[in-house]
């Protein structure tokens, strides 16, 4: 099982930031191969590298096949980010310790929502972006603000418990 399909089965909203990193990482490296094996798969601490490379030329060919190769996202991804959103509409009916969560964090998603002026209206999304934007500054060691830290660990508590539902969901109930 590699890193992407162990993240997908443990918690969803890191195997959903992992694909956005990759396909970032796929668009830097203009989608040549052979850079991405020295400048990315070479450095991955795994014996087996044939099938990492395997991986990343298939997310590569689909990104290609699905038309972005400048932006966007894959749309087996994107199907996941619905079927989060479904499970956030129906745990606010049905989950009274997800409302609370949600509460807590509504004001920072709505202000999220604001500052993307129309270009982002899914709340489930604005809480992903928020979370991988943080990882963007970090690997750029940009310091993040204090009242940006207390955004994005808002949403991270929405997508830690919606995650957590998920694989209870999708997961568990497989054995």
């Amino acid at each position: 099982m590699n890193l992407a399909d162990s993240k997908k089965q443990n918690n969803i909203s890191e195997y959903i930031i992992h694909m956005y990193q990759t396909e970032d990482l796929i668009r830097v490296y203009d989608f040549d191969m052979e850079k991405i094996e020295e400048y990315v798969i070479k450095h991955i601490p795994v014996e087996e590298k044939e099938p990492l490379k395997n991986w990343y030329s298939d997310v590569a060919k689909q990104m290609k096949e699905e038309g972005i190769t400048e932006k966007g996202h894959l749309s087996e991804v994107q199907e996941i980010v619905t079927t989060l959103t479904n499970l956030k509409d129906e745990l606010l009916q049905s989950d009274e310790e997800f409302k609370k969560i949600y509460n807590k964090s509504s004001a920072h998603i709505n202000k999220s929502l604001e500052y993307a002026q129309g270009q982002l209206t899914n709340e489930v999304q604005a809480c992903l972006n928020g979370v991988y934007g943080l990882l963007l500054l970090r690997m750029n060691g940009k310091k993040v603000a204090d009242e940006l830290m207390e955004s994005i660990n808002a949403f991270g508590d929405v997508l830690s418990y919606l995650s957590y539902k998920y694989k209870q969901r999708y997961y568990m109930n497989d054995n």
